[in-house]
């Protein structure tokens, strides 16, 4: 089963619903269909904060926009918290200001800027957080769903039209979204992204959630509770889409179609048989890998080793470089691996030393 295709666009919302009391409890769909579209590369933030819920600073997403515009960014999401348990009205917005959240990501939507409104869900229970786009806020207990475990969320959201999951920062609470135990076909289709960086590195939990069999496309984003939209971090998320609108975006997003990145401006093109990343392949017993990484700050930024990465987070192939612009072809035999990711190392990490800086989506294998 492959992910869904998004449908007709509706909000772009990053799930911080708090709900119920909320127990981890226990409770499969493949990614994207392969194609080879040469997709444009659009920057980004897909986890923000304003005044309207726990920013440290007074704020509105009208300010955050605009700013995010002035940047230069490609697209944003504001994912200010939502919740209706009472508890929490301190730091999480009213259904007013989520109204107006709506209004100002239509406002500032253009032909050169996305405009993303959405909510962070604090999973009780100690789950976990999970950021929802392109769908509004829920009920407290929409109809046919109880939100007291974790999989009755994923159910949820898989059923809900165009509705994209991303899991949050997944080990800033104990129980890591139960290590991604709920899994299943059905469920995997409603949760597309996982973030790979949030102030700090998170591969090892993007690793376990691949194994354990969702596919997601990680993500590097601020989680900033300042007033400084992407102009205030080096970090972002990439998407390939065909141009530059709320659907297509949605779109690459629900597929796992993108690469996390902690330079704002690494560009990286990756393919596995001809398909992007991303991308379910049929079975096969060699794939021949294509690699085009290049940085326009030059030799400050020069790519220094790009690694393939597969099951288990095992290097199965890896070649050294020197150079803001690499180019590479490799071919792999394998009977058994289901996926292959590529990790990048740059001269110049967030700190200004030699470090990893990015991480692309799989492409699978189909096993």
């Amino acid at each position: 089963m492959f992910k869904r295709t998004m449908q007709a666009a509706l909000f772009v919302v990053a799930v911080a619903v708090m709900i119920v009391p909320f127990s981890c409890g226990n409770a499969s769909s493949a990614g994207s269909n392969v194609k080879t579209t040469a997709y444009n590369l659009y920057f980004g933030d897909l986890h923000t904060h304003t005044g309207y819920s726990d920013a440290y600073e007074n704020s509105t997403p009208w300010d955050a926009y605009k700013a995010a515009i002035a940047a230069g960014a490609d697209f944003m999401a504001v994912t200010d918290h939502w919740a209706i348990w009472h508890d929490y009205e301190a730091w999480v917005m009213d259904s007013a200001e989520w109204k107006d959240e709506l209004a100002a990501a239509d406002f500032y939507t253009s032909k050169k800027f996305v405009a993303m409104a959405g909510y962070e869900a604090y999973l009780l229970g100690h789950c976990g957080e999970i950021n929802v786009y392109n769908a509004d806020v829920p009920p407290a207990e929409p109809e046919g769903y109880k939100f007291d475990r974790l999989s009755n969320f994923y159910d949820w959201l898989a059923q809900t039209p165009g509705a994209i999951g991303q899991f949050n920062h997944p080990l800033y609470v104990s129980d890591n979204f139960m290590d991604y135990a709920n899994y299943t076909p059905a469920r995997d289709i409603g949760m597309g992204l996982i973030e790979a960086y949030n102030d700090v590195v998170y591969e090892d939990s993007y690793i376990m959630a691949l194994d354990a069999g969702w596919h997601l496309m990680p993500s590097a984003n601020s989680d900033t509770h300042y007033s400084n939209w992407i102009a205030g971090s080096e970090m972002r998320t990439v998407l390939l889409a065909e141009s530059l609108t709320p659907e297509n975006l949605y779109a690459a997003m629900s597929a796992s179609r993108g690469y996390a990145t902690l330079d704002k401006n690494l560009q990286i093109r990756y393919t596995l048989n001809g398909a992007v990343m991303g991308s379910v392949l049929s079975p096969a017993n060699a794939y021949t890998v294509s690699v085009r990484i290049s940085d326009p700050d030059g030799k400050v930024d020069a790519i220094k080793l790009v690694e393939l990465v597969s099951d288990g987070g095992a290097v199965v192939a890896s070649k050294s470089f020197n150079s803001a612009t690499v180019e590479w072809t490799t071919t792999l035999t394998s009977t058994s691996a289901s996926y292959f990711y590529l990790r990048v190392t740059t001269a110049s990490d967030l700190s200004g030393v030699e470090g990893v800086t990015a991480w692309t989506a799989p492409v699978w294998t189909g096993r």
